[in-house]
C-alpha cells in the first residue's frame, strides 16, 4: 500500500492535506446527508454469506480469497469508514481508496449473486465519494476529470482538434465514397451521433468507419461542432457529482441546440450508464429531453431494415464479450449477439454468457487509474483470460472501448492467440459498398 502511494502523486498529495476536521465534515455529509439509510441498511443486511464470492472476478482469479470479496471490500473499506467516522484515520483513508478505485470496476455482477441484492457497487461509489471529497483520487483518472471539467472531453482535446479530425476524416472518406460526407452542425438531422475522447484523440478510424456506415446507409445525421460531442464520463467513477452533471447536461443540451430527434452513443459503455445513472437522478429530470441508443441499438435497426446489407459474413472464429454497461445495465446482450451473428458466420460463446460474463477489469475507471496499476490489474483478470482462452476464438468483439483497451491488455498479457474488434469496424468491412446496395 505504501508502494503505491509513493507512485501514485494523487494518492500521496491529496492525503498530505487531510486534516481531521475535514475527515469530520466529509464523513457527516456523506452519511447523514447525502446517503441517507441506504448505506446503513445494506451494511446492517449483509449475513457474510459469501454468495458474493462467486460474482466476482478478482475473488474467482484469487482462488477465492475473502480479502478480495465483495463483502471483503465493503468490510476492509465503507464499514471502517462507516464505524470510525471522524475518527478515521489517513490509513484508513487511503486503504479504502485504493480498495475502491483499483480493486472494484463496479461491475454489479456481484449483486446478482447477493440472496438480499445488495449493492457493492453502489457502495464502492459511496467511498469513492467520500475520498474525492477529501481530494485523495489517483492522479491518472483525477486528470480526466479535470479535462472534463475544462474542455468537456476526458482527453484536452481543444475544439479546433476535434474539427480538424471530423474534416480530415471526411476528406479521406470521400476518396472511398464518392459524395460521402461528414456533416458538422446539421439543424434537425435525425440523430446527432457522440463518441468518445480517445476517438479524435487515438482512433480517428473509428470515426471515419462510422461515417461510412451511415453515409451508406443514407442516414440523416450530424457531429456537433461544440462542446457536448464527447458522451464519456470519468467524473461519474470519481464521484465529481458536479462535474458529471455539467458534462450530461451539456451533451444533452447541445442536441437540443441542434434539434437532432435522438442521440446515438458510440461504442462505449459507461457513456451509456452515465445517462441513465446521472441525468435523470442528479438534474431532476422524469424523462431525457431527446430519446437516447446505444451503437449496438442503431447497428440493428440499420441491419434489420435493410438499410445496411453484408455482402460477406466474417469467417473466422469470433465470440462476444458483453460490456457490462449495456448489458447488466441496460439488457443489451441479446441485440448485440443479432448484430454479431448478421455479421459472423462462425461464433463461439463464452461460459458464463450474457449478463453473467465476467468483467473485462477495465471499466469503472479502474484502467484509467493509470499504468502504475495494471500489473495488478492483470494479475485481477486471470479468471477471463481461462474464460477467452477456452473459446479458442481468433478475434473477440466487444461494443465498448474500455473492453477493447481492458481485453487487449489481457490477451498481451496472458499471450493469447486472439484479436479485439469493435462492431463498427467489422460492419464496415464486411457490408455492401454503396454502389452496389
Amino acid at each position: 500500500m505504501m508502494e503505491l502511494l509513493k507512485k501514485d502523486k494523487g494518492l500521496k498529495q491529496g492525503l498530505s492535506r487531510v486534516t481531521p476536521p475535514k475527515i469530520a465534515e466529509v464523513m457527516e455529509r456523506v452519511f447523514e446527508g447525502e446517503t441517507g439509510a441506504r448505506v446503513k441498511f445494506y451494511l446492517e443486511s449483509c449475513m457474510r454469506c459469501g454468495m458474493c464470492f462467486y460474482g466476482c472476478h478478482l475473488c474467482i482469479s484469487h482462488d477465492l480469497d475473502p480479502r478480495y470479496s465483495p463483502v471483503g471490500k465493503v468490510k476492509d473499506s465503507l464499514e471502517v469508514l462507516y464505524d470510525k467516522r471522524e475518527k478515521a484515520t489517513k490509513e484508513d483513508i487511503l486503504r479504502a481508496a485504493i480498495i475502491a478505485f483499483t480493486e472494484c470496476n463496479l461491475c454489479k455482477r456481484c449483486v446478482m449473486y447477493c440472496p438480499l441484492g445488495i449493492d457493492t457497487a453502489y457502495l464502492m461509489s459511496v467511498v469513492r465519494r467520500i475520498c474525492f471529497l477529501l481530494g485523495v483520487v489517483p492522479e491518472y483518472i483525477q486528470d480526466t476529470v479535470n479535462s472534463h471539467s475544462a474542455t468537456y472531453n476526458q482527453m484536452w482535446v481543444k475544439g479546433d482538434e476535434w474539427i480538424d479530425t471530423l474534416y480530415w476524416q471526411e476528406e479521406e472518406l470521400s476518396e472511398e465514397m464518392e459524395g460521402a460526407s461528414i456533416p458538422v452542425d446539421k439543424k434537425g438531422a435525425e440523430i446527432m451521433y457522440s463518441v468518445i475522447g480517445p476517438e479524435p484523440k487515438f482512433s480517428p478510424q473509428l470515426i471515419y468507419e462510422a461515417a461510412a456506415i451511415f453515409n451508406a446507409a443514407g442516414v440523416d445525421w450530424t457531429f456537433p461542432s461544440s462542446p457536448g460531442w464527447d458522451n464519456s464520463d470519468m467524473a461519474m467513477f470519481v464521484r465529481d457529482d458536479v462535474v458529471a452533471t455539467r458534462i450530461k447536461r451539456k451533451h444533452f443540451e447541445t442536441a437540443m441546440r441542434l434539434g437532432v430527434q435522438r442521440i446515438v452513443m458510440g461504442e462505449c459503455g459507461h457513456g451509456l450508464r452515465s445517462v441513465y445513472d446521472v441525468v435523470t437522478r442528479q438534474l431532476g429530470w422524469k424523462f431525457y429531453p431527446i430519446p437516447v441508443v446505444h451503437a449496438v441499438e442503431f447497428y440493428w435497426e440499420l441491419l434489420s431494415s435493410g438499410k445496411i446489407k453484408i455482402k460477406k459474413k466474417l469467417k473466422r472464429k469470433v465470440t462476444i464479450h458483453d460490456p457490462c454497461n449495456i448489458s447488466r445495465g441496460r439488457g443489451l446482450h441479446y441485440l448485440l449477439r443479432q448484430v454479431v451473428h448478421a455479421v459472423c458466420e462462425n461464433v463461439v460463446e463464452m461460459h458464463p454468457n450474457m449478463e453473467h460474463n465476467y468483467c473485462c477489469g477495465a471499466g469503472g475507471g479502474v484502467i484509467n487509474c493509470g499504468p502504475i496499476y495494471k500489473e495488478k490489474r492483470m494479475k485481477f483478470m486471470k479468471v477471463k483470460a481461462d474464460q477467452l482462452r477456452a473459446t479458442g476464438a481468433e478475434l473477440v468483439i466487444t461494443p465498448c472501448h474500455n473492453c477493447h483497451s481492458g481485453l487487449h491488455d489481457i490477451i498481451s498479457y496472458y499471450d493469447l492467440s486472439m484479436e479485439v474488434s469493435f462492431l463498427t469496424h467489422l460492419i464496415y468491412e464486411c457490408m455492401q459498398p454503396p454502389q452496389e446496395q
